[in-house]
């Protein structure tokens, strides 16, 4: 895949799936666990996860418009999704005993292009972070998992070298650490990653400070390490994986270990989502352009990474990837060739092994996997 769709995102990424909307539908499978596909279309794709790693495609949830990125409440009672329009909304919906979704409403980002969203771990907001302008919304989630109005909206300002990608800043990502206490945001049009801090009475978010990253890295996606602290960022722009070590008390990050994503040669390589196993021994990176998953050990009680080998993806620019609960299955969402492939992980090695049929889905972005369903 050349470099420009990705460059351009038309604009930024966004290539919308031209066929049919809806999945292929198969005979339902009894049990399982529900997952649910984002994408560049007008519906929410319906699958089942079985114990072996299959995918089954269940149907859909129409009359979203790009629902690319989801999230699940921790009861699992309600699902998020961004609605990635130059408008800007977040969607409501919730989750039936089957699994089966029922839009309760949405609200306006406040900002073009939302492309991430997350919950703070009190279950009581809901944070978005919008691509195209630069920000970042807070919404009070209601007891029956509607969202209130919004908050707060914290706008950054800045670029970066590249005049293409980096005009402005590009909020990509917001998460929170796994003690709650300070939300990350990966801005990859000025190379930085915002650190604030959410007040739970009020819903506003306090700036504790900014980490600059290398000129022209394009920080996307960043993941925590489970018990230590250490954060772990995809730089989409120069293909890379940053290792910081970051400060408990003050929230900051430090930046240390910078690798390679992706071995050099062939096509431009865009890394995408970054993931942390379950037990804190391994990362994984999707690479876009290369077109694989790179795992990388963690050594030095997380302050090093090295790297262990890549797996092709089995499929084209796999923008997202996930890992069950189990840690036994990995799946990688490849937005070009419209399909989810599976991999089995070697929990000894952290090294993958592709299994089963893939997939097909329309412009898959974001695999979220559910509660288990009867």
């Amino acid at each position: 895949m050349a470099a420009g769709p990705e460059i351009a995102r038309t604009r930024f990424g966004r290539r919308p799936f031209l066929g049919m909307v809806g999945l292929a539908v198969s005979a339902r499978p009894a049990g399982g666990v529900a997952a649910y596909i984002g994408n560049f279309t007008k519906a929410i794709g319906l699958a089942r996860l079985g114990d072996t790693g299959t995918l089954t495609a269940t149907g859909t949830v129409n009359g979203l418009d790009n629902p690319a990125f989801l999230t699940l409440a921790a009861r699992g009672t309600t699902l998020y999704a961004v609605n990635d329009t130059d408008s800007g909304r977040v969607t409501a919906l919730a989750v039936g005993a089957g699994g089966g979704l029922t839009v309760l409403g949405g609200q306006p980002t406040g900002g073009a292009m939302p492309t991430h969203l997350t919950i703070h771990p009190s279950g009581r907001f809901l944070l978005v972070a919008n691509y195209g302008a630069g920000s970042t919304a807070v919404f009070p989630i209601n007891s029956d998992g509607t969202l209130g109005a919004r908050t707060d909206l914290v706008q950054y300002t800045g670029s970066g070298p590249d005049p293409t990608r980096q005009d402005g800043p590009h909020a990509h990502m917001v998460a929170f650490d796994p003690a709650g206490r300070y939300l990350y945001v990966p801005d990859l049009g000025t190379d930085q990653v915002h650190v604030h801090a959410l007040d739970l009475g009020t819903g506003r978010l306090r700036s504790i400070g900014d980490t600059a990253l290398p000129s022209g890295a394009g920080p996307r996606h960043l993941a925590f390490h489970p018990t230590t602290p250490a954060v772990y960022v995809a730089d989409e722009l120069d293909s890379t994986v940053a290792v910081c070590a970051q400060d408990p008390t003050s929230g900051l990050l430090t930046p240390g270990q910078v690798l390679p994503a992706a071995p050099p040669g062939g096509a431009r390589n865009y890394p995408a989502e970054i993931l942390v196993s379950q037990d804190g021994r391994f990362v994984y990176v999707s690479n876009r352009g290369h077109n694989s998953v790179a795992v990388f050990a963690i050594e030095a009680d997380g302050r090093r990474l090295r790297a262990v080998g890549t797996t092709p993806c089995g499929g084209n620019w796999p923008r997202h990837i996930t890992i069950d609960r189990s840690g036994r299955f990995l799946f990688a969402s490849n937005q070009y060739s419209n399909s989810v492939t599976a991999f089995s992980v070697d929990q000894a090695t952290g090294r993958l092994s592709p299994i089963g049929r893939p997939l097909s889905t329309p412009s898959p972005v974001c695999l979220l996997l559910g509660q288990p369903v009867p």
